[in-house]
């Protein structure tokens, strides 16, 4: 391979170029957490100076779950055990959360951006998730 087809040879590549938001080269110098600043989402698990983990997460992740917790990971643990699903899809933790109790009454805390349409619901809403039955034996 000649020098000039060496891949440590390439130029630095200019912030005008529009490859420069491809794909960063790490030699180039370039890092690519300063390239652009994404809009905070409030989902932000990154840590660093001055970002601490909230209780809520601190205690779980050091095996202490609080009951919402727990009841949490039993209605997970249940369902999985139930329909003989290591893995359960996002639609089924949803319906698994919404069985739980879980409604939407409070706006959202997250920013999702413009595709996100928010809305409540009432407290006694129905899950919504199960097809009523049609005939009850009791």
């Amino acid at each position: 391979m000649s020098e000039a087809n060496h891949p440590g040879n390439e130029p630095p590549v200019s912030p005008d170029d529009p490859r420069r938001n491809e794909v960063v080269d790490r030699r180039s110098g370039l890092d690519r957490r300063n390239l652009e600043e994404a809009s905070p989402s409030n989902l932000e698990r990154r840590r660093g100076p001055g970002r601490r983990l909230t209780d809520f997460i601190k205690s779980a992740e050091e095996g202490e779950m609080n009951r919402e917790q727990y009841l949490f990971l039993l209605a997970i643990d249940t369902f999985k055990r139930v329909n003989h699903k290591t893995f359960p899809s996002w639609t089924d933790v949803l319906e698994i959360i919404r069985k739980l109790g879980y409604r939407k009454t409070m706006p959202s805390e997250l920013n999702l951006g413009s595709r996100a349409n928010d809305w409540t619901e009432k407290p006694d809403a129905p899950a919504g998730v199960s097809k009523p039955s049609e005939h009850r034996d009791e």
